[in-house]
């Protein structure tokens, strides 16, 4: 759009289409070549997709938000196998076999942990490496969480201008059609 109907916008983020706040309704609709019916029903369906971009998001989120204690909980696991090695003392804790069925267990001096990297795939690792890639899978988890936040936040602001641009656009319509009632009603009078 030219600078006379939006302000400057960021045109899209990560696949996310930007919305332009529109300041003059009339250039705008000149620009998009579109009548006013036509033009809310392209924004309506732009603010659907907003909407549905906005349920995926969030459910990455939620998933995110669930594996981010799930890792460090792992990964204090395993630092407290690191610290007890060598001690000749050994663990012994509680694990979950199955939804609200725990057993105990009694773990010796290890040098090797199993981790689970999902697609029933386990690898055994050495507790260093077990750490390494803990710490790296946290940074990964709460990084990709940083710029879920992002998005969403970018993308409530495009639902925002898009609601704020079809009530634009309406109250235009509605001022224009009123216009036009009171100039024939002044024709007809005279």
């Amino acid at each position: 759009m030219a600078s006379s109907s939006s302000s400057s916008a960021v045109l899209e983020r990560r696949g996310i289409p930007g919305a332009s706040f529109v300041e003059d309704v009339q250039t705008y609709l000149t620009q998009l070549g579109l009548d006013v019916n036509s033009t809310l029903v392209f924004l309506q369906e732009r603010l659907q997709q907003y909407k549905l971009v906005e349920m995926k998001l969030l459910a990455q989120q939620r998933d995110l938000l669930a594996k981010i204690p799930d890792i460090e909980k792992c990964l204090d696991i395993v630092v407290t196998l690191q610290a007890k090695e060598g001690t000749g003392e050994a663990l012994i804790t509680d694990f979950e076999v199955s939804e609200g069925i725990y057993s105990c267990a009694r773990i010796e001096d290890t040098d090797s942990i199993c981790l689970w990297l999902g697609a029933n795939v386990m690898l055994e690792y050495s507790c260093e490496e077990a750490v390494s890639l803990l710490q790296k899978n946290l940074e990964n988890a709460r990084a990709s969480l940083e710029v879920l936040v992002g998005d969403l936040q970018f993308l409530r602001d495009q639902v925002t201008i898009t609601q704020v641009t079809i009530a634009r656009v309406y109250n235009w319509d509605v001022h224009q059609r009123r216009s036009k009632q009171a100039a024939a009603a002044a024709i007809k009078e005279s």
